[in-house]
Parts: C-alpha cells; sequence; structure tokens
C-alpha cells in the first residue's frame, strides 16, 4: 500500500472514530440535560421544606444556573477550537497528500521516457517526495549549512607572505601551452609559475589550447586580468607577454624546444624538470611544454615552491573585468535581498562586490540562502567513466561512438585489455553521481523542498528530461541560464572556459557547496578556496561516492528514515576538518603550512 493510501486511510479512521465517540458539542448537550434533571430535583424538595428559606433557595438557583451558563461557554468555545483544529489537521494532512501526489505524478510523466532512471530509483524519489512534503515546515539539521567553526577557523590565510629574493629568469624563456578547460588550465598555469621559478626562467604569459571537446578560443586576458597576473607575481618570477623578436622566428620544433604532455610523466618531481627541461632552455634559450596541464608532483617540493603555488591560485589569479561584473550580476540575483557583500565577494567579483547588494530592499524580506550544486554529468565525464547510467543500448551505442571521436586511446584499450564491468566500477564508487542520486542525497541530508538551489556544470547529458526529478522534488532550482537574460549571456556565448567561471563564482559564494564528483577540478579547485577565504563558515559536502554506492544499491528494500541515517552519516564523516594529506593537491586541500597559517 503506498503511503498516500495510507494517510487517507489513517484519516478516515480518525473521521469514522470522532462518529461513534460523538463531537464535543454532543457531549455538550448530554452534560447540560443531566443538570437539568437534577435542578429540577432540588427545586421539588425546597417546595416540601415550604416557603421560609424559599429566598435563600431562588439565590443557589440563580447561582447554580450562572455556573452552568459558564461552564456551557465553556465548553462550546472549546468545541470551535477543537473543530478548527481537526479541520486544519485535515487540511495539513490532505495538503500533504496533494503535495506527494502531485510529485510522483511529475515522477510518473518522468519514468515513461525511454531512457530514464525512474526504473532505477523510482521507489526512492516516491519515498523521498513523501519526506519532502511531509518535513515542509519542519527546520533542517543545525549542521547542515554550518562547518565545525572552531577547528576549521584555526587556519588563516597567508600564502602571500615572501620570503625570497626576485627570480631574474636569466636561463632563458619558458613557454607554456595548457590543455583541458577553464579549471584544468588554471592548475597549469600555476604549475608554470612554480617552474619558471625552479628552472630561473621567465614566463611567457600561458597560452590555452584548443580542444575538440570544449571548443573554446579563450586565451589569458579573455578569463583574467593579465596586468595583475604580472604584477602580483613580478616579486618572485620575471613574466613577459611575448618572446623577444629573435626567438619567435624560431622553428621550436624543428630545433627541439617542443616537450609534450606525452614526454612528461604525470606529476613529475622537480628533478625531472632539472635533468630533462633544463638543458633544453640552456641550450636553446627557450622551451615550449605543449600540452601542460597536471605535470608537476605536489611532493615532495621546496617549501617556498609550494607556497607560490598557492599564491598563484589564490592571489595572482583574477577574473576579468566583464566576468567579474556579470558574476556579481549573478549573486545579485542568487542571493535577492542581501544587506552586504558575502565574505568571499571581494575576492571573486573584486570592485563589483557592492553591486551584489539591491539598491532598494523590501524592509521585511531576508537574504536567500542558497546551495550550489555542482552537477559533473556532462557527457565527456560519463562516457569517460564507461559506467551505465540506465539508457540500456542507445545510451551505450552513443557513448562509444563519443569515446571513439575524443577518447581513442581508451576505446583501443577496451578492445585490448579487460576492463571492470559497469557494476564493478559503480560499487567502487567510480561513476559520477546522476541527477536522481544527487536529488535523493540532498533530501536525506534534509535541505528543505523550499531550499534555493543553484546548479552549475555545462550540458547534462540527457538534457532537461534528466533534470526532471531534481527539478521536481526542488522547485527553486536555478542555474546562470534561467538567471541571466540572453543580452548579458551573449558575450560568453561560445566560450565554455568564461561560462565555467561564472560556475565558479555562483559555487565559490555559496552558502554551502554540494560536489557530486570529488575528483572534478571545479569541485576540489571551489572547496579549497572556500576553506582559504571561508574563516570557517562555507560548508563543502563531499560525498564518499564508495560508501553512497552501497546504499543506493539497496534502494528497492531501504526505507526512507534508514536511508537518511546512512547517507547522513556517510557524508557527515567527510566534513570534518583535515590538514593536506600527503601528495594531495594543495588547491582542494589548502590547510598546510605552506598555503594557510595555524592561528594558534
Amino acid at each position: 500500500m503506498s503511503s498516500n493510501q495510507l494517510l487517507l486511510l489513517e484519516s478516515d479512521k480518525e473521521h469514522d472514530s470522532r462518529s461513534r465517540k460523538g463531537s464535543p458539542r454532543l457531549h455538550s448537550s448530554r452534560f447540560a440535560n443531566s443538570n437539568d434533571h437534577l435542578l429540577g430535583l432540588k427545586l421539588k424538595k425546597v417546595k416540601r421544606k415550604g416557603c421560609g428559606r424559599a429566598w435563600y433557595q431562588r439565590k443557589r438557583v440563580k447561582s447554580f444556573f450562572g455556573v452552568i451558563g459558564l461552564v456551557g461557554f465553556f465548553l462550546l468555545v472549546n468545541w470551535v477550537m477543537l473543530s478548527s483544529l481537526q479541520d486544519h489537521g485535515q487540511q495539513q494532512k490532505l495538503s500533504l497528500v496533494n503535495s506527494s501526489i502531485s510529485v510522483k505524478n511529475e515522477l510518473k510523466k518522468f519514468g515513461k521516457g525511454k531512457r530514464s532512471q525512474f526504473g532505477v530509483y523510482g521507489r526512492m524519489l516516491a519515498l523521498a517526495a513523501h519526506a519532502l512534503a511531509e518535513g515542509q515546515n519542519r527546520r533542517e539539521p543545525k549542521d547542515l549549512w554550518k562547518e565545525p567553526v572552531i577547528p576549521a577557523s584555526a587556519w588563516r590565510p597567508c600564502a602571500d607572505q615572501r620570503n625570497w629574493e626576485t627570480n631574474g629568469g636569466h636561463n632563458g624563456y619558458l613557454v607554456v601551452t595548457a590543455n583541458g578547460g577553464m579549471n584544468q588550465q588554471r592548475v597549469a598555469v600555476c604549475n608554470a609559475v612554480v617552474l619558471a621559478r625552479l628552472l630561473n626562467t621567465t614566463l611567457v604569459v600561458p597560452r590555452f589550447m584548443y580542444s575538440s571537446v570544449w571548443r573554446d578560443v579563450s586565451q589569458f586576458s579573455d578569463i583574467y586580468q593579465e596586468e595583475y597576473f604580472i604584477n602580483y607575481l613580478s616579486p618572485d618570477i620575471r613574466i613577459v607577454k611575448e618572446l623577444p623578436n629573435e626567438l619567435l622566428s624560431l622553428d621550436l620544433e624543428a630545433i627541439g624546444s617542443v616537450v609534450t604532455d606525452i614526454d612528461i610523466p604525470k606529476e613529475s618531481k622537480p628533478s625531472f624538470y632539472l635533468k630533462n627541461i633544463l638543458p633544453i632552455i640552456l641550450r636553446n634559450r627557450v622551451v615550449h611544454l605543449l600540452g601542460f596541464g597536471n605535470r608537476l608532483a605536489f611532493d615532495p617540493i621546496p617549501f617556498q615552491l609550494q607556497r607560490l603555488r598557492c599564491r598563484c591560485n589564490f592571489h595572482a589569479l583574477q577574473f576579468a573585468p566583464k566576468i567579474q561584473q556579470t558574476g556579481a550580476l549573478l549573486l545579485q540575483r542568487l542571493r535577492k535581498y542581501a544587506a552586504k557583500p558575502g565574505p568571499l565577494d571581494n575576492y571573486l567579483v573584486g570592485p563589483h562586490k557592492d553591486s551584489v547588494i539591491k539598491e532598494k530592499r523590501v524592509q521585511s524580506a531576508k537574504a536567500s540562502k542558497y546551495l550550489a550544486l555542482h552537477l559533473r554529468f556532462e557527457i565527456d565525464m560519463v562516457a569517460h567513466s564507461l559506467c551505465e547510467f540506465g539508457g540500456g543500448e542507445q545510451e551505450r551505442r552513443e557513448l562509444e561512438v563519443f569515446r571513439e571521436i575524443h577518447f581513442p586511446a581508451l576505446t583501443l584499450l577496451k578492445k585490448t585489455a579487460k576492463l571492470p564491468s559497469p557494476a564493478e566500477l559503480r560499487s567502487e564508487g567510480l561513476c559520477p553521481l546522476t541527477p536522481e542520486e544527487s536529488v535523493l542525497m540532498l533530501a536525506a541530508l534534509g535541505f528543505n523542498r523550499k531550499t534555493h538551489i543553484y546548479v552549475a556544470g555545462a550540458q547534462i547529458y540527457g538534457g532537461a528530461q534528466r533534470l526532471t526529478a531534481l527539478n521536481t522534488l526542488y522547485p527553486y532550482l536555478v542555474t546562470k541560464e534561467n538567471l541571466l537574460s540572453a543580452a548579458e549571456l551573449e558575450p560568453f556565448k561560445n566560450f565554455s572556459s568564461q561560462l565555467a567561471a561564472l560556475d565558479f563564482i555562483g559555487c565559490t559564494a555559496a552558502d554551502a557547496f554540494a560536489m557530486t564528483d570529488s575528483g572534478s577540478q571545479l569541485s576540489s579547485l571551489v572547496s579549497g578556496y572556500r576553506i582559504y577565504y571561508g574563516g570557517g563558515k562555507m560548508p563543502t559536502i563531499r560525498p564518499n561516492k564508495r560508501r553512497l554506492a552501497a546504499i543506493f544499491m539497496k534502494n528497492s528494500t531501504i526505507e526512507w528514515k534508514v536511508f537518511e541515517q546512512r547517507i547522513r552519516k556517510a557524508v557527515r564523516q567527510t566534513k570534518h576538518v583535515q590538514t593536506r594529506p600527503k601528495a594531495r593537491s594543495v588547491y582542494r586541500y589548502p590547510r598546510c603550512k605552506e598555503c594557510m597559517c595555524p592561528t594558534t
């Protein structure tokens, strides 16, 4: 029997019970009639005793009538109040039932799609809908919008502190062309800055490679403030915009000065560059690292070089003015009635932070808290994961075609090696969370139906239909495309990296941030930025996907209360404050002495 039928059945039982027992008004009438009978008996006794004390008896009768009247009035008022409360209770139950039914009907429409996840999570989504409708007036868990403040605020930013002389860059020039999207490019830029100092070279402002996946021709100055970058890092390294003329005319590939990412192992140690790259620079005065990305290890690396890496990421990279201006507009519409800028606004939108506040505020209105959700469910992520997402044979064919075009090495590996099955990958937590799994996680954590949610990310695989469950359970859901007009987005059209910068601002400034893939660069950079500048007040939800996978696998039998408890426990354990683990990213875990300083 469904939860809706149970509610209606309980309502009918209560109604039948009240009919059998009688209403408060009937009880009041019987009480009054019984007392009228007793009053008649007393009057007969008064007549038999004679008239000597009749005046006294009449006075007692009047007094008795007054008491009866007061009691009757009290019971009448009590009956009216009870009736009102019962009607209100019935209306609340009816509203709950209607709300739950409405959500389920929407989910049923969603479930009719050929490629829907409804068949996998239909039961759990219905339970989530009921829980959200039932708890819409309940308070959210106290720690939902908070970090463990005391241990989190025990660290303060200090990567801007320098303890060395300027590097003259006398050995030659370092040219870097970074690959990937905006977030991968940001990591590459910081690595390039560190290498320039390590090799005592002059850094040419990094270039960005055109990608067949991202299809974005944006260069450094389209995303970041070039002059600010050069000037801020001038005490550390020498940076120029172009190679000198005598080197511009050289065929760098012909003289052996082009080194690709294939030639550099992933996360190489500084010793690799001193041994293999520095000799090329000393011989030819220039080296070009083509397709450069995550090619510098986090450990072991000298203290001051690690600090320079943090200084570049958290201080030297400021978004271009047009991105800051539109980012401020995005924050204004997300927060609505904000009385003051957010704690990170100055670092994200700079001089435009004051425009986040609307000039005309509704006096009684509160600023809207919002949750930012990064749905890493674009087709490149989905295809690269080798997982399955409920779309059947059509989905498998689509993703295989995409892999053959964009990930040929992965396609070849599939044909030549035995890889884990999609089920094995999912059980190990190696699949990105689907939108359906994400909404179940949020509902289980206690975010109520009125929560304002900003969804970041590019085109979700499966389109708008794939967001049906998320939209239905959380109607106050927006994206940058909803909040900004077509005219306001026009300057960023076809520039995925610049659009990603807007998502970076929207996620980083949020009251709470939830990631669905802890390995994605955007989630890592955003969570690290929130730690660095957040002062222990910017919580981030980092799901342990392996533990979540074990919970989701029981979706056909698990009860909602148990599901809630297990999800909350799994997520709460990832919310504790920790220093950077060895060899892990300083961008994601900046609580280390190279980036942040203990306050005690």
